[in-house]
């Protein structure tokens, strides 16, 4: 199964980053697609078939965890495979977002955490 995976993060260089992680890794990944908000993303997964989201929460037009519930409220996408990655350091705030059924990966991260994540999703449906 070859994946579709959206990169949603206002830094270029953080998507850049992820791209790179994402060519290097087990995963067989189809076609990477970037947006720099939560809006630009809504729009990729309309018009996409998407199956990974990598989603930083602190970003302009539209907040990261606002996108995550559009996303998980739309019945075509609610069980869409979701990995926020962020600075965020509150533990309350960490907590509310498990409970939309996403995993977290901490800023700074190594590559290693991301294909442990990566893998523990889509492990052998990626074979």
């Amino acid at each position: 199964m070859l994946l579709n995976v959206l990169i949603v993060d206002d830094s270029a260089v953080m998507r850049s980053m992820i791209k790179r992680i994402l060519n290097i890794g087990d995963l067989k990944v189809d076609h990477i697609y970037e947006s720099a908000n939560g809006d630009e993303a809504i729009r990729t997964i309309a018009n996409r078939h998407i199956d990974l989201v990598f989603v930083d929460i602190n970003m302009p037009v539209m907040r990261g965890d606002v996108l995550i519930d559009k996303i998980r409220t739309n019945p075509e996408t609610s069980d869409m495979a979701i990995i926020v990655i962020s600075s965020e350091s509150s533990i309350h705030n960490i907590n509310r977002l498990l409970t939309k059924g996403v995993r977290f990966v901490h800023k700074p991260f190594t590559p290693e955490e991301l294909h442990y994540v990566m893998n523990d999703l889509f492990g052998n449906e990626n074979d």
